[in-house]
């Protein structure tokens, strides 16, 4: 446990003195704010003047609080696939491009307790991104004055939105293992991207398939798809967590038996 700690602070330490995490709050919570702004140009469309692109941008912002919501989501969704997966490739890859990955199995902690106090990070890092995402979102729309404004609809949305987030977060499991096998960056964002391809492919084109692919899943568990999108079962969710966990089975293999010369 002392080993654990101590490994977890010292990724803790590592991850508050990158530049990376500074970016990653700018981006959420610039992101939130963007997003209630665009919710009091859509009221007010002579504030733009002329600007066609940003009215039709704005246009897509209903004023009330069920569909703003439903944008947070959205933007979880998509953001946070995107965003959690570079977190997980930049803190597996790094110790890769940084050429530290020997000294760090050199110390006397063991390889599995190394994998593990990463994930604790990344997973801690990602909520506080979420929850940051979630609040300064909330508080754009109550400084614009949404319609609509329910204590009972926040926190069921809250909810809604920290479940995705979890679900989506935890679907980096994967990308570790890219990371890890690829000894970099690169080749697990470039992962994660396609991921959000793939599941953009198969919900225009084959949308009864997305229940059985992971990534669409958490999609399809938030509601966003639409009253007639398909509903996730119990199938759904053992795929769901058979890929999260096969994930940080095999990144735990690849640092335990792989040669990391």
């Amino acid at each position: 446990m002392n080993s654990l700690y101590a490994s977890v602070w010292a990724e803790t330490l590592k991850i508050r003195k990158s530049k990376m995490f500074i970016l990653t709050l700018i981006a959420f919570s610039g992101i939130a704010i963007t997003m209630g702004l665009m919710v009091f140009v859509s009221r007010y469309p002579e504030l733009v003047g002329n600007s066609a692109m940003v009215g039709a941008k704005a246009s897509m912002f209903k004023d009330d609080w069920t569909s703003y919501f439903g944008l947070l989501i959205m933007m979880i969704l998509t953001l946070g696939t995107i965003g959690f997966g570079t977190i997980t490739g930049w803190v597996f890859g790094r110790e890769y491009s940084d050429r530290v990955v020997g000294d760090l199995l050199a110390l006397p902690v063991p390889r599995f307790t190394i994998v593990l106090s990463k994930f604790i990070t990344i997973i801690g890092w990602c909520f506080l991104l979420s929850g940051i995402l979630f609040v300064f979102g909330v508080a754009t729309g109550i400084a614009v004055n949404i319609a609509h404004w329910s204590v009972d609809s926040v926190y069921h949305y809250f909810v809604i939105f920290m479940v995705t987030s979890l679900f989506t977060m935890l679907l980096s499991t994967p990308t570790a293992l890219v990371a890890s096998y690829a000894r970099g960056y690169i080749a697990p964002i470039a992962f994660t991207i396609g991921t959000l391809i793939v599941t953009q492919i198969l919900f225009v084109g084959i949308p009864n398939t997305t229940q059985y692919f992971p990534w669409a899943i958490p999609s399809l568990y938030s509601g966003v798809a639409g009253a007639g999108g398909v509903t996730p079962d119990l199938i759904s969710y053992i795929i769901l967590f058979s890929t999260i966990l096969l994930g940080f089975i095999g990144t735990v293999a690849w640092w335990r038996f792989a040669d990391q010369k």
